[in-house]
């Protein structure tokens, strides 16, 4: 097998995707079944400077430049061949936010993220115009706030992108993104598969006056299906990402896409009414829709796949990393007392301590809130643990009230899609709190009370994903759509594990949520006092 392997990175007949996440990038290196041959990683975080949550162009490039060497040497170690070349490659990453360039390509003001909720006006505004969700972390949310603000750069802009679209654009030269990254900058036409027509021109008539000679079309780049080429990696691409001059140009390239639509693709998730959870520094669930639910539905977004289909987002700003942060205090604790056990075991322990708690966390209550909640109506974020005198604290309730504060958003907003008339057929979940196997999947199925699905690559996430929209590009036959795709040559043989919604498991959280909803009267007030 080691051969085949070994031939397979030698003769350019691999895929690679690199995603880069809230809290790391990751690079896979996928074979010709599509399973993982190495992977390699770089751990980040966003930094908030002049309260804007952002990250550097610096630590974009230092970061991906790691990413990709840690790859390359687990290459080299495990198959004693060098890494110079495969058969195609797509970057993602994070949805949303604000890169805004100038005509000589400099950066105008530091990147604006999806974590920001600074453009409640802005959002409010559009979403009245267009007659269709706009939420605060898309990015015409942030070009209009900017233009309400009267920000001094909007004039200069010449081009605006995400995350993806950025580092495929200095890899490769060209202007494009994804249409389901795209369809969280601007509204997509699902028929049209690009920005729907009638938007942008409400859009331009809104700023009109204003005093900016650019138009919309003219900022946004290239939406492009999943299966469309999107050039090459350039000479100076591949100095950016290996600046060793290992690795070798020319390499196709896919559609740079965003981590929604490449968790849509890691769970095989892109049919109608099927969906998926994917669980990281925020949570978000994404469900492929066969109709749009008609009716007005604010905690809904509406996307698209990277197919182009359109999807239903619950999408919550706050996930796992309250709960990696408790985590981290236990973890600190082992090293102090100098307790021989890692860092993974200790997550793994605490998570499956939470499995002994009550099923309502015994009355505890917490809010993993390091940022503000559309959903809740909450505009920043405060962590709070709270208990009553007799609420039954314990190690196991403590931890299951943080992995259910982490779900306890995510519960509201699948709520509301069961309201709109929509119950998906299959949830799968995915990202690194899952990793445990049984925990947070069980807890999720309380949560949305409906079988949840774990793959074996759960914990690789969005990038396998793009590696697999990498294979695509490469290897579709005519006429094969995405789903046929994964469905047939992807996931035909894979296995995961199902679990059914445990009923007591249904009441306590249920319990916990009546807690929850209660207590944001509290959450609010931390807001105002400190």
């Amino acid at each position: 097998m080691i051969d085949e392997h070994v031939a397979a990175i030698r003769d350019g007949h691999t895929t690679l995707g690199i995603e880069l996440g809230s809290t790391r990038i990751k690079a896979v290196l996928i074979g010709p079944d599509h399973a993982p041959l190495a992977t390699g990683s770089h751990s980040w975080d966003n930094q908030f400077v002049d309260r804007i949550w952002t990250y550097s162009q610096e630590a974009i490039w230092a970061g991906l430049q790691d990413c990709y060497a840690s790859l390359a040497a687990v290459v080299a170690d495990r198959y004693g061949i060098e890494l110079t070349s495969c058969g195609a490659m797509g970057v993602s990453g994070m949805m949303h936010g604000y890169l805004a360039f100038d005509a000589a390509d400099e950066l105008l003001v530091a990147f604006r993220t999806w974590r920001n909720t600074m453009t409640e006006r802005a959002s409010t505004e559009l979403t009245a115009l267009f007659g269709y969700k706009v939420p605060q972390r898309w990015s015409i949310a942030h070009l209009y706030q900017a233009v309400l603000n009267d920000e001094p750069h909007v004039s200069r802009i010449a081009y605006l992108t995400t995350l993806s679209g950025y580092v495929h654009w200095q890899l490769t030269g060209e202007k494009v993104v994804g249409v389901g990254d795209a369809s969280g900058m601007f509204p997509i036409d699902a028929k049209s598969r690009t920005y729907d027509e009638t938007m942008v021109t409400q859009f331009d008539r809104l700023v009109a006056d204003r005093g900016h000679d650019w138009r919309l079309t003219a900022l946004l780049p290239k939406p492009l299906v999943a299966g469309e080429p999107a050039g090459r990696l350039s000479e100076s691409g591949a100095r950016l990402l290996d600046p060793t001059g290992t690795l070798n140009p020319g390499i196709p390239m896919c559609p740079p896409e965003g981590d929604g639509g490449t968790g849509m693709v890691a769970t095989n998730a892109v049919a109608p009414l099927t969906g998926n959870v994917s669980a990281g520094t925020s949570i978000f669930a994404t469900v492929a829709l066969d109709h749009m639910p008609s009716g007005d539905h604010p905690e809904l977004d509406f996307a698209n796949t990277p197919a182009g289909d359109p999807v239903a987002m619950v999408a919550c700003n706050n996930g796992a990393s309250e709960l990696n942060s408790w985590a981290g205090l236990f973890v600190d604790f082992a090293a102090m007392i100098g307790a021989d056990v890692s860092e993974g075991r200790i997550f793994e322990l605490l998570f499956q301590r939470a499995l002994d708690g009550d099923p309502d966390a015994g009355g505890l209550l917490a809010y993993n809130y390091l940022s503000g909640e559309h959903i809740t109506g909450v505009n920043e974020g405060r962590p709070l643990f709270v208990r009553t005198p007799d609420s039954r604290f314990t190690l196991a309730n403590f931890m299951r009230s943080q992995l259910y504060a982490a779900l306890g958003t995510l519960h509201l907003g699948m709520q509301a899609l069961r309201s709109a008339g929509v119950r998906p057929a299959s949830m799968f979940a995915h990202g690194g709190m899952f990793r445990t196997a049984g925990v947070a999947q069980r807890f999720l199925a309380a949560a949305i009370d409906a079988p949840v699905s774990v793959g074996h690559l759960a914990g690789e996430g969005g990038a396998w994903g793009i590696a697999l929209l990498a294979a695509y590009a490469l290897e579709r036959v005519p006429g094969q759509d995405l789903a046929s795709f994964l469905a047939d040559k992807v996931f035909v043989t894979s296995t995961v594990d199902s679990v059914q919604p445990n009923p007591a498991d249904v009441v306590g959280f249920e319990a916990f949520m009546r807690r929850f909803t209660a207590g944001l009267a509290i959450e609010r007030s931390a807001i105002e006092s400190i």
